[in-house]
């Protein structure tokens, strides 16, 4: 390379041809870089006027003239010490800890107190260097999947990120249902999990798998650790990602050698830190204006406007409202601007639903009324919400009163969101702040006026009275209970102490009763899977929520296909006397899959059918209370027994009506106005 004068290594590098494999290994060793393929082609021949370069046993010289910072950079280590008096350092007090001993450290920083884990080879330095640990407690679940719930049903009831440990391969791949569950409905949660020793890595080794690369789509960020120095960084930003912006998960991968490694010298200050680069996109102009994290103030007030000048607004909060801690701030826009209000199922407590302006929840199965509010309104307020499927209906048919109003310059549809992606994903807004939404709400708040709005406030009572959820009670004391007499009992008798309760649930038929017969008035009071629709949440999010919230009293409504997914972390309820509770509806059927087969698929229950344990016996195998009710009859006793239990954790199974469905129903492919309201309409 010495004639040729080339500047760029990676030019030459790039330039040689592929059959001089000798040569290229010594070009190898002159630029000292760990190149393993090199091509050599034509044109650096015929460049350098010449035919195959001679073989050499003396490495060539190269020539170069490097860029300025390279030069500095390189004077700047010539004259520097290795640790220089001037170099600052930190964690010195993480010195001569192995890995596992500086997970727990880093976790007492965190102020974590629970740890959710399953032990395995590849992480057994982690849980050695936690041994015994007086800092926080350690549960072991039954499965590394109940690990990942019962973290989620922990930072839905607390507010604090969830922490999962368990190993690599089997142990890894099992938290991905809670990971892709904890991104969808935007749960924070830290997971960690063991690596074989990265001498192993990519060679299939026992129990390996790519956790980066199949995490990589269910995780807001996901990382390796590669040297014991880059430990304690690389767990705080964990947590700083996982619960900044909309609160998500995160993995960090742990090979076995990095964690028994030990920490042998003060970690140098100029190691990087994190940093965040707020990228924004948009179709619409105005909207990317209005998402710069400078610019939504200038948006703010074109939606007082709108708000001032609506005849029929409605607002349509979400989950947002809760983590953005603006539960005060909806409260006083509804009543200052005078506002119905509209949750959705993640949203459920975010308004109190005695209040009079609320219309419960809205979507595939909410209140015909909040539905018709919607479809009628002349402004859609979003806040904190994200127009999920189950919400919108048909996309082209959503809010036709508002799209109409935008048109005439009347109104239109305002999202209020942190998460910029949300924004314009599937309705076309007509204004957007990207922005926090009780920041957003301070914004806005003083500068509304109120109005009477007498005529679509009469509208909206006459939906509420003339189509409330309802269902027909079974006659005789004798017969079974149905599913939503099930849970209006449970709300009855926990009306005086709502403050002290929290609901979870699975996934079904069962779920939707809850958001529609329980009266939800406050944050953090429904925990359940909203996005991914994760059958088997229920249980061990509910033990998650306990331990977050021991003083409360923590219900796990289910079904008896979802409690079946994971009832065997009643064990570990028991083993920690964990205090749930389960309430489980029992039609021995997949019920939402068969409410489906009885309307499209006539009557054909294909694998629908359950055969069920005994529930009262399996918990009773847990050392765990088990009950049961057979009629109408017997449940205000029996419910009041199962509140009143205080003894550890208890069971109980309700048979009820195989044939019920839910009830208002939007169909797939059909506006949130074309609900079917009960029996016997056609889809």
């Amino acid at each position: 390379l010495e004639p040729t004068g080339c500047t760029s290594i990676e030019r030459a590098v790039g330039s040689i041809e592929r059959r001089i494999r000798q040569q290229a290994a010594m070009l190898r060793r002159a630029i000292r870089t760990d190149i393993r393929r090199v091509r050599v082609l034509p044109s650096l021949c015929r460049a350098l006027h010449t035919t195959t370069p001679p073989f050499s046993d003396v490495p060539p010289k190269i020539h170069r003239t490097p860029t300025l910072p390279y030069v500095e950079r390189l004077n700047q280590e010539s004259t520097s010490t290795p640790q220089s008096a001037e170099e600052e350092f930190e964690d010195e007090h993480l010195v001569g800890l192995t890995g596992g001993e500086i997970f727990q450290e880093i976790m007492k920083e965190m102020k974590v107190d629970t740890v959710f884990g399953y032990p395995g080879g590849a992480i057994l330095p982690v849980f050695d260097g936690i041994y015994n640990s007086k800092d926080f407690n350690l549960v072991l679940p039954r499965h590394e999947q109940g690990a990942g719930h019962m973290a989620e049903g922990y930072a839905r009831a607390s507010g604090k990120p969830g922490i999962v440990l368990v190993t690599s391969g089997p142990g890894a791949t099992n938290t991905i249902t809670p990971m892709q569950d904890a991104l969808m409905d935007g749960t924070p949660m830290v997971v960690f999990t063991g690596q074989v020793p990265t001498s192993a890595i990519g060679s299939d080794a026992f129990q390996e798998a790519d956790v980066i690369g199949i995490s990589r789509p269910c995780t807001k960020w996901n990382t390796m650790v590669h040297k014991i120095e880059d430990l304690p960084r690389i767990i705080r930003e964990a947590f700083y990602i996982a619960t900044t912006g909309r609160p998500g998960p995160v993995l960090v991968d742990l090979p076995k050698d990095v964690t028994a490694n030990v920490l042998r010298s003060p970690i140098p200050k100029r190691y990087p830190q994190l940093f965040r680069k707020r990228v924004l996109r948009s179709r619409n102009p105005m909207i990317r204006k209005a998402c710069d994290a400078k610019e939504w103030k200038r948006s703010a007030p074109k939606v007082v406007e709108m708000i001032n000048k609506a005849k029929r607004p409605v607002i349509y909060a979400g989950q947002g409202v809760i983590w953005g801690d603006a539960m005060t701030q909806l409260k006083d826009l509804a009543e200052k601007a005078n506002i119905p209000v509209t949750t959705t199922l993640q949203g459920l407590g975010a308004f109190d639903e005695y209040h009079p302006l609320s219309l419960h929840m809205l979507g595939m199965h909410g209140s015909a009324y909040a539905n018709y509010a919607v479809q009628n309104a002349d402004l859609v307020l979003a806040i904190g919400a994200r127009f999920d499927d189950r919400v919108t209906g048909r996309l082209d048919s959503f809010a036709p009163a508002a799209r109409a109003a935008s048109k005439r310059g009347e109104g239109g549809i305002v999202h209020i969101e942190l998460l910029h992606k949300n924004i314009d994903k599937t309705v076309d807004v007509d204004v957007a702040l990207e922005a926090d939404c009780g920041e957003a709400l301070d914004e806005i708040i003083p500068q509304l006026e109120f109005s009477e709005r007498a005529e679509w406030l009469e509208m909206i009572n006459t939906w509420k009275k003339n189509h409330p959820f309802s269902y027909e009670k079974n006659e005789g004391k004798d017969s079974m209970c149905k599913p939503q007499q099930v849970i209006q009992e449970l709300d009855r008798q926990t009306r005086n102490i709502k403050d002290n309760v929290l609901i979870t649930t699975g996934v079904g038929q069962h779920q939707m009763w809850a958001a529609q017969y329980y009266r939800w008035t406050l944050p953090r009071s429904m925990i359940t899977s909203g996005g991914l629709g994760t059958m088997g949440y229920g249980l061990p999010a509910a033990i998650g929520a306990k331990i977050a919230d021991p003083d409360k009293i923590v219900v796990d409504i289910d079904g008896d296909a979802s409690y079946c997914m994971t009832g065997m972390e009643l064990m570990t309820a028991s083993e920690f006397n964990v205090g749930v509770k389960a309430l489980i509806l029992n039609n021995d059927f997949q019920g939402m899959v068969k409410q489906w087969q009885d309307l499209f698929y006539d009557e054909r229950y294909s694998a629908t059918r359950m055969t069920n344990p005994d529930f009262v016996k399996m918990a009773e195998s847990f050392h765990c209370k088990g009950i049961r009710c057979k009629t109408q009859e017997e449940l205000p006793e029996k419910m009041k027994e199962f509140l009143e239990y205080n003894d550890g954790p208890v069971v109980f199974e309700v048979l009820v009506d195989k044939k019920e469905h839910v009830y208002p129903m939007v169909p797939a492919g059909k506006s949130l106005d074309e609900m079917v309201l009960g029996p016997g309409q056609p889809m």
